[in-house]
């Protein structure tokens, strides 16, 4: 018992922390999804008001499907390139720490500096379609209505693989060299080795990061913001984005709040998948 108290007594500071800034936010949420939150009239209570004016909206059909775009380019764009890349610096004889480093590299560069250079990078002018004329190819618009989200994936790929490619490297470290040694006195090949060494060992991981994705894309609205402001005609406007808009920039606090909890309560469900699979992986 002396144990437990005390350390409960350190972790109490935390505790305290953590309900005033997240918990406090998320009930004082909820509560106002119910108000039309006015600072020059005071708030008045609407009932579910909020929740229906968000059903009516056209926008949060949009914002939806362009939430789901986002989420399933994520998986189909990015989501298999941590893993190759960590098969691929595992397989290295030489130069595999010099590897990791540059894999995570992307991952350090701050996020209004990764902004302006693919801003630069994706321009009618820039190095992509500079490139792309010179062997007769014609320009690319990068953030047209059809392109843009795509775009938005590229460039949050490269800068977020390079962290769940650590991951995957340090699960592959982790699997025993007995197997490795079994197979290469079979003369298993490298393609033989992944898939029936790397890959079966991993594929518990893989699907832990995959749900961990889904929650992570599902509140993107940083890159839609920087880069396109959910243009152009709402082709990046996500869920986060048009709550961000609907409070900051039509002061409908209480319509947000409204969407807020929304999102709060499909984010628990996701997190509830997400720890029943991290469970399952460790009893595994």
């Amino acid at each position: 018992m002396n144990w437990y108290l005390w350390g409960t007594l350190f972790v109490l500071p935390e505790i305290i922390l953590f309900i005033i800034f997240l918990w406090v936010p998320i009930f004082k949420g909820i509560f106002y999804s119910f108000y039309n939150v006015d600072f020059v009239d005071g708030n008045h209570f609407t009932g579910l008001a909020n929740y229906v004016s968000i059903l009516k909206d056209d926008l949060l059909w949009i914002s939806i499907k362009n939430t789901l775009i986002y989420m399933l380019l994520g998986i189909v764009l990015g989501f298999w390139i941590p893993p190759l890349v960590a098969i691929a610096v595992s397989e290295l004889r030489r130069f595999q720490g010099a590897a990791r480093i540059i894999s995570y590299l992307p991952s350090a560069v701050p996020a209004i500096v990764l902004y302006g250079m693919w801003m630069w990078f994706f321009d009618a002018v820039g190095p992509i379609n500079s490139l792309l004329q010179k062997f007769g190819i014609e320009q690319v618009s990068f953030f047209s209505p059809k392109l843009a989200m795509a775009s938005i994936v590229i460039l949050e790929t490269w800068q977020s693989f390079g962290g769940a490619t650590l991951i995957y490297i340090a699960a592959i470290v982790g699997i025993p060299k007995d197997l490795y040694e079994a197979a290469e006195i079979d003369g298993a090949s490298v393609w033989q080795r992944v898939r029936y060494i790397i890959l079966p060992s991993i594929k518990t991981l893989m699907g832990l990061l995959l749900v961990l994705q889904l929650i992570t894309t599902s509140q993107g609205f940083q890159a839609q913001l920087s880069m396109t402001d959910g243009g152009p005609n709402n082709a990046t406007l996500t869920y986060l984005l048009w709550l961000n808009h609907t409070a900051f920039r039509d002061l409908e606090f209480g319509k947000a709040s409204a969407m807020g909890s929304l999102m709060f309560f499909v984010l628990i469900g996701m997190t509830i998948l997400y720890n029943v699979m991290q469970r399952r992986s460790e009893k595994a």
